[in-house]
């Protein structure tokens, strides 16, 4: 019965790993490094649950199947800390791998060298006597930690790369963790219940569904949420949705005339960074045109402390990238009896506001200069 029970399962974990790896094929969001990553990522979860399944059917069976019970087994535990690392690569979208995703390969391999050393001693953390009989070994608890290292670096990645989502969804990636953590927990208690790679499943699709939301929302140039992202928002304000805050770069037509569309593309990224530093913790951060910005500020009382932020990182970056455009700012309130539409225009007036005194600025600094070279 126990072993209809768990064929059941591992024929319904095939499905959706097999459902997932078509579907990943049809996306249109990943570039194509990723769409491999991911059919990967589903087909080694695939691949781990029907190894575990052949090593539940043949444990204790007749003895000529014992290199079968071996094999599945060393494969089982040795790929298995991979599933988290290789997720890990699935979600990086350059084409640099970074130094800390270098060393997570590393203590894979260095582990796989350690198991299958260790095959020719007994085993570390498994062992098929010569009746065919599996039974875990005293180096059990270091496959453990391999697992739970890889998972906890997952993680870690995730709840990194949440914040280039500026943290939103964040809590349902510590749900998602959370949940993997006391399912391995149970397995590891009660070994016949065979529910882990069903977690793992349920927990990759999930994590792939939450990242090509995410991903899905941002605008593809800046990193930043997206025009559509903003208009979608918008149309339902969310009561923390207390100021607007718009902002548009000076003189932005000159820079891509003079260096071309290259350099202003790198100058929004860099106007995308400053932005999202200085604001991302307490609202949400939009590229909503060209080079206009705005923020969905939930602490007003922030606002003079973020727009100091942002403009001491401006003024940062001008030092290496002279070119880079300063910015007009305004804001306004967002109250309940107006329009969205009508709290942007005062935004925006008061950014035009803005934009004229620092051009008179500018004008009397540059008269200053000439009066002072006669």
């Amino acid at each position: 019965m126990t072993d209809l029970y768990f064929l059941v399962l591992t024929v319904i974990n095939l499905f959706v790993m097999g459902f997932m790896y078509i579907l990943v094929g049809y996306s249109e969001t990943l570039y194509p490094r990723q769409k491999k990553a991911f059919q990967a990522v589903f087909f080694l979860i695939g691949l781990i649950s029907a190894l575990e399944l052949v090593s539940v059917l043949v444990d204790d069976g007749a003895v000529g199947l014992r290199p079968v019970n071996v094999l599945s087994n060393y494969l089982g535990f040795g790929l298995t800390p991979a599933v988290p690392v290789l997720i890990v690569y699935s979600m990086n979208r350059s084409d640099d791998v970074p130094t800390d995703l270098k060393i997570a390969v590393a203590f894979e391999l260095l582990y796989l060298l350690i198991l299958t050393g260790s095959m020719f001693f007994g085993g570390l953390v498994f062992s098929v006597d010569e009746m065919n009989h599996y039974s875990r070994q005293w180096g059990f608890p270091v496959y453990m930690a391999m697992y739970y290292g890889e998972t906890l670096y997952l993680l870690y990645h995730i709840l990194k790369m949440a914040r280039t989502f500026q943290n939103r969804g964040r809590i349902l990636v510590l749900c998602l963790a959370g949940f993997l953590a006391v399912a391995t927990t149970v397995q590891i208690l009660l070994p016949t219940l065979h529910i882990t790679w069903i977690c793992v499943t349920m927990i990759s699709v999930l994590y792939y569904l939450y990242c090509n939301e995410m991903w899905n929302q941002l605008d593809g140039l800046t990193g930043l949420l997206s025009q559509k992202s903003y208009l979608n928002r918008t149309l339902n304000l969310k009561p923390d949705d207390r100021m607007l805050i718009v902002l548009d770069l000076d003189d932005f037509k000159h820079i891509n005339d003079t260096y071309g569309h290259q350099a202003g593309d790198q100058c929004l990224q860099v106007i995308a960074e400053c932005l999202k530093k200085a604001y991302a913790r307490y609202g949400n951060c939009y590229r909503i045109g060209g080079d206009e910005f705005c923020v969905l500020l939930k602490n007003p009382e922030k606002e003079k402390y973020c727009r100091e932020k942002f403009f001491w990182a401006v003024d940062k970056r001008k030092k290496s990238l002279r070119m880079l455009p300063g910015a007009s700012y305004g804001s306004a309130m967002i109250l309940e009896q107006e329009s969205i539409s009508d709290t942007k225009a005062r935004a925006d007036q008061n950014m035009y506001e803005n934009k004229r005194e620092r051009k008179e600025q500018q004008r009397a600094a540059a008269s200053s200069q000439k009066n002072d070279l006669r």
